[in-house]
């Protein structure tokens, strides 16, 4: 504890400090009969914070005012409330309370409650102090004593050299602003131990925003009246603001914070001295150690560990749960694994047959490679597998696995073919043998010629007509098959 060392400033003078001013020198006679020498008796009566701090009083102890009258606009970044030295603690709490509701993000949250492999990486971290308060127990253990532990915390030379910039002071606190800085105390302990863990003892460009943002003391000025209020709002800002937002890095920090208190006042004090040089690096954020950092850290060195134990186990008697916290996250994590229960029960849609499916797909294939192919060509290729006997008639003439057949009128229709008969080139049942197909189409193609020759309007010229259809005979009827084919006949 360097900075107790250290001699406080006293100004030197012969003069009185206390000097009686405008008294006569006659004196006033004491009248005795009229004097009461009863204390007057009074009920007790909580004094509002609202007239404790008349003038939005903040910083160490409320002992600070009026700074953010002249710095508001470069501090805004800061600190979230606004205009703070005049707004009352009770507005500032009202303010912060909306501004988490409005913040929290429900998908954010589910996000980090099923993917949390990040999280349980930051959780499986172990500070120093995690080794520390093991030692510490072990001793514990074998000794049965309680002993003072300041010897487990070392300080590295860049610490004392912070110890001894700090200015040696006496800090006079009445009762209730007493209470108020060990409350701060566990506010601030909760961020840093944060902060620690997610970035696994790194300090980064982010460690100044997590510490300031989780902490309502740094950000929002506000007073405590029970460590319960503590808790909660920390677990409502970490739920609402970091990039780590999970429930088990809320009860993590509150352990880590009871085992920095339990190990004393050291313990504390390299905790604070490295908050302070995180906002000292950080330039908007330094004005925080001005207001609250500084003082804590020479504080804490006169402060007994006696009552940060007590601390400690007043912390460790007020459980956390989520349905405190006011999100509802009970209520939507409740939503989201009913949600996720009923798509692993659901059954998946039947996919198609791999037979159909690719007996579509080579009908497709082949009806679109004869549309694609030229108009001229599409009748000589059919009258060259009708004159080889053996064709089928898959090809242009089957579209999308359907057939041509003959009614007893003697019309064409279509009759669907089985996928795995299209594939497998087989012919149906009601088609026929492939050695009829060639005069079947010769057939067809006949009777279409004289359908068409019934509803040719008179006038027409039929002699041209007929004389195409004698010249080629097989190939118009084929020609008149495949028109009927691709304009839907059947």
């Amino acid at each position: 504890m360097l900075t107790a060392l250290l001699a406080p400033r006293k100004s030197r003078t012969a003069k009185p400090l206390v000097e009686e001013i405008g008294a006569s020198e006659e004196g006033v006679e004491d009248d005795d009969e009229d004097f009461d020498w009863e204390i007057e008796q009074s009920p007790y009566e909580e004094v509002p914070e609202s007239v404790l701090y008349p003038h939005g009083h903040y910083g160490f102890g409320g002992l600070r005012s009026g700074v953010f009258q002249r710095l508001q606009d470069e501090f805004s970044d800061v600190i979230d409330i606004k205009d703070p030295d005049f707004t009352p603690a009770a507005e500032r709490r009202q303010k912060r309370v909306a501004a988490e509701l409005a913040k929290f993000d429900p998908d954010h949250y589910l996000a980090d409650f099923f993917e949390d492999e990040a999280v349980e990486q930051a959780l499986q971290y172990n500070p120093w102090w995690t080794d520390m308060y093991s030692e510490m127990m072990a001793f514990m253990g074998k000794s049965q004593e309680q002993e003072n532990h300041a010897a487990l915390v070392s300080f590295s030379e860049e610490e004392k050299y912070q110890l001894r910039k700090f200015v040696h002071k006496s800090y006079l606190l009445d009762k209730r602003a007493q209470r108020q800085v060990y409350y701060s105390l566990i506010d601030i302990l909760l961020a840093y131990c944060y902060d620690t863990r997610v970035n696994e003892g790194e300090k980064n460009v982010e460690s100044a925003w997590n510490i300031r943002k989780l902490s309502p003391t740094l950000c929002w000025f506000e007073t405590w009246t029970n460590v319960h209020d503590i808790l909660v709002s920390f677990g409502r800002r970490v739920l609402c603001y970091p990039l780590y937002r999970h429930f088990k890095l809320v009860t993590k920090a509150c352990r880590d914070t009871i085992k920095i208190l339990q190990l004393g006042k050291s313990a504390v004090l390299k905790c604070l001295l490295d908050i302070h040089k995180i906002f000292q690096e950080s330039d908007p954020a330094y004005i925080l150690n001005d207001l609250y950092i500084s003082d804590y850290c020479v504080w804490i060195q006169k402060a007994k560990s006696a009552r940060l134990a007590a601390l400690a186990e007043a912390l460790k008697e007020a459980p956390l749960t989520k349905a405190q916290l006011g999100l509802e996250v009970n209520e939507l994590e409740a939503a989201a694994l009913l949600v996720r229960e009923e798509e692993a029960a659901r059954p998946a849609s039947p996919a198609p047959s791999s037979e159909a499916s690719d007996g579509s797909e080579a009908s497709d294939g082949s009806a679109s490679s004869a549309r694609t192919t030229d108009p001229d060509s599409e009748p000589e290729g059919l009258a060259g597998k009708g004159a080889a006997g053996g064709g089928s008639l898959q090809g242009p003439v089957l579209d999308k696995s359907s057939a041509l057949r003959a009614d007893g009128h003697g019309l064409c229709g279509r009759s669907p073919i089985p996928g795995a008969a299209v594939r497998q080139g087989a012919l149906p049942a009601f088609a026929p043998a492939p050695g009829r197909a060639g005069p079947l189409i010769q057939e067809l193609g006949e009777q279409l010629e004289a359908v068409v020759r019934l509803s040719e309007p008179q006038g027409s010229p039929g002699p041209r007509r007929a004389q195409a259809s004698s010249a080629l005979p097989g190939r118009v009827g084929r020609a008149s098959l495949a028109d009927g084919h691709t304009s839907g006949l059947g």
